[in-house]
Order: C-alpha cells, then structure tokens, then sequence
C-alpha cells in the first residue's frame, strides 16, 4: 500500500493503485458537501501528494455517485464556525475555501476528476481547478451561488479563466442555472462525457502514468501559466462575498429560494 494511503481521514478515502492516487470525498449521507473537514483534509492531502515524487496522477470524485452538492451550509452556518470563516473572508491572503480548489493546480501530477450525480457551486468550482473533468452524461452542473444572493469565492476567477470562455463563465454565475454534463461538455465545463467516468479517468491516468514524469509536470505548468491570475483577483472575489452577506438583497434571495414571488430591491452598490 501507498503510504499516503495510509492515513486516516474522517471525510475521505484514499486508494493507490500504481502509483495512482484515486481521492473520494466520502459523505454519501451529504451528497459529499463540502464541509469544514472536508477543506481541511483535501488541502493536507494535497501538500502529502506535492511532496511525494512517485505519484504518478490523481483522480478526485464523490463516494455513491455524487462529486459535490456545494458547500455544506449547515457546517458554514453553525455559530462555532462563524468566526473562522468570517477570518476567511477578510484576511488579506487566499481563504482556506479557494486553497482548498486552487491547490490542485499546484500538485506536480495531472488531477483527473470524475463527476457523477451533483457538481455544483463549491464541487464546480473544485472541478475546474482540476486539470481534466470526466462526467456521466447526467450528472448536475451549476455555479448555484447566485440562487443564495452570494458570489462565487472559492477562486472561481483563476480555475475558470482559459477553461471556459468569460461569457458563458458570466451567464453560469449570474443565472445560477443547472445544466447536464451533456451541455457543459459544450460550454467548456467538462473535458468528456462517458457512461462509465471512472473507468475512463482510470485509463487515462494510465496513459499519463507511461509518459516522462517531468515532461507531464512541464506540460501542467507551462498550459497554466497561459492564464496566470493576479492574486488580487480572489481578494476581489472575497470582498464582494462581504458585500453580498452585509446586502439588502442577500435576505431577500433566501426568502426567494422557498417563496418565488419574493422582489429584490433596488441594486445596492456599483
């Protein structure tokens, strides 16, 4: 056995075959929500993963056939948690909440994620920082943060950028629209469509792992520097999560999601 396999995680499974990391988020009972754990231990994961040279590449998927239903918002929203994530929010260095996607641009190994029943808001924005995205056709794409009155902030801005065009990347994140793998296939959202996601991540991780481990790293670092992003781009992302909390509108986006015939008042800031 792999010896990162060989740590014990509350919120994760983590299996080596050849040298093949496979990941899976492991809260069925959640639909794998992301919660405060789940950050934590995907981002300490991930340093064991940079450190270690004989990993070949890593798939990344959800247990029971779900990746991510989104942040879990009942972890967010406990009172033990405010303060940590209100200190996520306003220190001026990347949140724990975009390292936790972000990261896995930065390991040295190509990361293959597979999408199966929900990948939305924080499970999207984890997919996309992910080098190649294999989906089941019926699997439930969304940036869902505008149907909650808040902005994407898990650095949305640097793992989009050069995957899908700004346009439809605006339209997602305004709209808060959900779209089958099929269209986000179309969209730019996910690399391929296949009945079978992890049979094909698993071959393809196979094909990376029979290549040059230095040529494959050379391959991931200089594609992403083509669409290096200013850090200040997710310093903007969290002050406008700020606005949006502290917002008229923010309240009355929640009243919405139960009460559609709910009105948002006027646009509060520029």
């Amino acid at each position: 056995m792999h010896t990162i396999a060989t740590y014990q995680y509350e919120t994760l499974q983590v299996s080596a075959t050849n040298d093949i990391l496979t990941v899976t988020i492991n809260r069925p009972e959640k639909k794998n929500a992301m919660s405060f754990k789940v950050v934590e231990e995907l981002i300490a994961l991930a340093g064991r993963i940079s450190k270690d040279k004989t990993i070949r590449a890593v798939i990344l998927n959800g247990a029971e056939g779900t990746f991510c239903a989104g942040i879990d918002l009942g972890d967010l929203n406990h009172p033990k948690n405010q303060a940590f994530a209100l200190w996520e929010l306003i220190k001026p260095w990347q949140s724990s909440f975009q390292r936790v996607c972000l990261v896995w641009r930065d390991v040295p190994v190509p990361v293959i994620a597979v999408l199966e029943g929900y990948c939305i808001g924080a499970g999207l924005q984890l997919a996309l920082a992910c080098d190649i995205r294999i989906s089941h056709p019926e699997c439930k794409l969304s940036i869902m943060e505008a149907k909650w009155g808040l902005v994407p902030d898990m650095g949305l801005t640097q793992s989009g950028f050069g995957v899908v065009r700004a346009d439809i990347l605006k339209e997602l994140a305004m709209t808060a629209r959900t779209v089958n793998a099929e269209e986000g296939k179309e969209l730019g959202l996910v690399s391929h469509c296949s009945d079978t996601p992890l049979e094909q991540a698993q071959q393809l991780a196979t094909e990376l792992a029979q290549r040059s481990p230095d040529a494959v790293l050379a391959s991931k670092r200089v594609i992403n520097a083509m669409f290096e992003q200013s850090a200040r781009t997710l310093y903007i992302e969290k002050v406008w999560q700020l606005k949006m909390m502290l917002g008229r509108n923010r309240k009355l986006a929640l009243r919405k999601a139960k009460q559609a015939s709910t009105v948002f008042g006027k646009r509060q800031f520029r």
